[in-house]
Parts: structure tokens; sequence; C-alpha cells
């Protein structure tokens, strides 16, 4: 065994350089057992600010320990878990809960949203200020706050604590029954469409509150074009707007919908101009970060079709993979860029230390997508059978191979 050399991305002064021939003293790689390509590369551990691990409450699904794993073996080092949760984390005494098992458990940093209402039910607002120092922002994900006045109240106190109000955008209003996009798929085999409107409609009036209040905003999971215009003019106007989307968004359109679970999300996958929006958005900087939006069931609960399966995929284990492929391999966007949204940008936004994390990855390489393999007890993913560029040989968290 042998220091490891290779070609890496180093973030310093606020960008993120170019390091050929670099010494990472921390990872020891036999090249000639791992039978390594030259296009191995070392980049800062990746960041997903936006993950449901299910615990407390939901194990079944999930746990702390396989969703961190799981988050390792795909490159990252920090995650921020959601609050969709039993007991929901909308006071200390309920986020104590969820604290306990992450330091048990956790085998990278794990770093909870606390609820923006009580039981994320969007009447009451939580009780934001003991939560603070123990929270990486505030969600209701998977609900959209429908009241104007409590989601108003809800960025005057994150203002306050200088914290980021971290917005899932669903006006339920609009939602009705549907389950996919309201587009050329759903009209072709009968099913209830979900109009994108309900997802612009709610960040239009979020950006107005956000103007209103100074309060940092960011939104969840965007996935139509109307949203990534909205949000390109908020930002021209001043106002204190993020925005991420996932790697589903970025590479899949309602076009390769197939009458399967694992193809079924919230917001649903969109036509291909909400996709091109997307990546448009990437390049200009529009669309801050990527994040996953990982949510694992059962295999029985995705097991029901496009109309009868929850909503969720999971998503750690294949996110650069599927990226580097469709993205950079294709010429879309720079290794640079993709990086920067995976890992610089939201452990900017949400004031996360991701320091002495790294991970490594054999870019020549390539393999099948296998559920079978993933560490997360999701297995539903669109993604499956595919064969991706990029593999992972190693994470190192703090020092500590994972």
């Amino acid at each position: 065994m042998s220091p490891f050399y290779s070609k890496a991305y180093i973030y310093k002064d606020g960008n993120l350089v170019f390091k050929d021939n670099f010494l990472l003293d921390a990872v020891f790689i036999n090249s000639k057992t791992q039978n390594l390509s030259d296009n191995v590369y070392i980049f800062p551990g990746f960041v997903d600010v936006h993950v449901h691990f299910r615990e407390p409450g939901f194990s079944f699904k999930e746990t702390i320990r396989t969703g961190s794993l799981a988050a390792a073996n795909g490159g990252f080092t920090a995650v921020c878990t959601m609050p969709n949760l039993n007991p929901v984390p909308d006071s200390m005494e309920h986020l104590k809960v969820q604290l306990d098992i992450i330091r048990r458990d956790a085998s990278i940093q794990v770093l909870p949203m606390g609820s923006i209402t009580v039981g994320q039910a969007g009447k009451q607002l939580s009780d934001m200020e003991s939560m603070a120092p123990f929270v990486a922002g505030f969600s209701d994900d998977g609900r959209g706050v429908q009241n104007d006045e409590i989601m108003r109240a809800a960025m005057v106190k994150a203002k306050q604590l200088g914290k980021v109000i971290s917005a899932h955008c669903e006006d339920i209003s609009l939602v009705g029954s549907g389950y996919i996009h309201d587009g050329r798929y759903a009209k072709a085999h009968g099913h209830i469409g979900i109009p994108s409107e309900s997802e612009w409609r709610q960040i239009d009036r979020d950006i107005e509150l956000c103007a209103q209040t100074g309060c940092s905003y960011h939104v969840c999971h965007v996935s139509a074009k109307e949203s990534v215009e909205l949000i390109r003019q908020a930002k021209k106007s001043g106002v204190d707007i993020t925005c991420e989307t996932a790697p589903h968004y970025l590479t899949l359109t309602e076009d390769d919908l197939q009458e399967d679970g694992r193809f079924k999300m919230n917001p649903p996958l969109r036509s291909k101009d909400d996709r091109d929006a997307l990546i448009e958005g990437m390049l200009d900087g529009t669309v801050d970060m990527i994040a996953t939006d990982h949510a694992p069931h059962t295999a029985q609960e995705k097991s029901r079709g496009l109309a009868g399966s929850l909503m969720g995929v999971a998503g750690l284990e294949t996110a650069f993979a599927v990226l580097y492929t469709e993205l950079v391999k294709t010429g879309k966007i720079s290794l640079e860029k993709l990086i920067f949204a995976m890992s610089i940008a939201p452990a900017k936004r949400f004031n996360i230390d991701n320091s002495d994390c790294y991970t490594v990855f054999d870019l020549d390489k390539s393999f099948e997508i296998d559920p079978q393999q993933f560490k997360s007890m999701g297995r539903a993913t669109p993604f499956a059978g595919k064969r991706v560029y990029g593999k992972r040989l190693t994470t190192v968290y703090k020092g500590e191979q994972i």
C-alpha cells in the first residue's frame, strides 16, 4: 500500500481548484488490486440537503444507520434529513429523539431539519427557537405550507434565528387526486395529472413573502420550467433565494415513464421542456444545487404501479454516476459545475462544515445499477439496470474511511 496520488478538485477561497497528482494522506488504495484507470478523481465530500432517513417512526423503510451508509456509498459526507417522522421534530423534546439516534448510529454528518409547523399540520409554528441551534433549517417537506400568514410568520422567525426556510412548494388545491405530471403520458394512459402550476404558484407566493421579510429561502426539488424562471427573476431582484433540483428531473422526463412505482415521485417527472429549463438553470446559476430527495419505501409500497404506489425513490447511491454519465460525459455541464452543485453550494447555503471530507471516484469505470447492492433499505429507483460511469472507490469522513 502506498499514499494515493490523483487528480483532485479542492475548494479554496470560494472556488474549486483543479490539482493534478494530488496527495491525500488519509486514503490508501492498492492500484493493482483496484485496477484503477488514469481518470481517478478526489472530490470534496458531497452534501445532500434533502433526504429522508425515516427514523424515528418508520424504521421499516430506512434507518439512520442504513441511510448514512447509503450516503457514504454514494460519496456523501453530510446530509440534511427531512422532518416527515414520528415524532415530528417540532419541539426540542421531539427533536432529541432523532438526535440521540444520530449520535449513536450515523456514519457521516447527519443534520436534521426542524419542522416549520407543529406536526407539519400547517396551523401553528413549531418551537423554532429552541430547535434552532441543533437543526440545519426548517421545512414542512412533503406538505407545502398552505396558509400565507403562517408562512410569513415562519419566515420572520427564521430570519430572527438566522436559519433557512426550506420549502416544499405545492398548492394542494391544484393537485387534487393527481399522481403524475399532467402531460402527454397521463393523457395517453388514463392517469390523473398534477399540473406544474401546483408547484410554481406557491413559489410565486413565497418569493413575495421572502422579499417582504428578508428571510433566507430555499426551494426544494424544483421540477417545472415556470419555477426556474420565477427563481431567476427573484434572484435578479435581490431576493435571498436558492433552489435545488434532483438527478431524476435533470435526466428523465414523462417520456421515460413506465407503469411501475419506481417512476413515481413528488413532484413528478415532467416534460422535455421542463428538463431542459432545469439544465439551463444549472448553467446560468439559477439552480444552485442538486439534492437527491432520497425517499425509501418498502418493496410492497412501491409495487402498486403509478396509481397506487407511494411517492419517492432511493437516490443517494446513484446520484453522481447518473449525473456524470448523462450531463458531464455528454457535454451538457462541466465536471466542476457538477461538483460545486453537489458539494460546495449546499454546504455554503446551509452553513455545513464539510472540511476534511473527501470521496474518490474512478470516472472511467462503468457499472450497471443494481438496487440489490444498495446499502439503503430502499430499492426503488428509475435508474435500475442503467449502465453508468463513475465508480466510487472510497469515502473519507473526518479522516476516517467509511
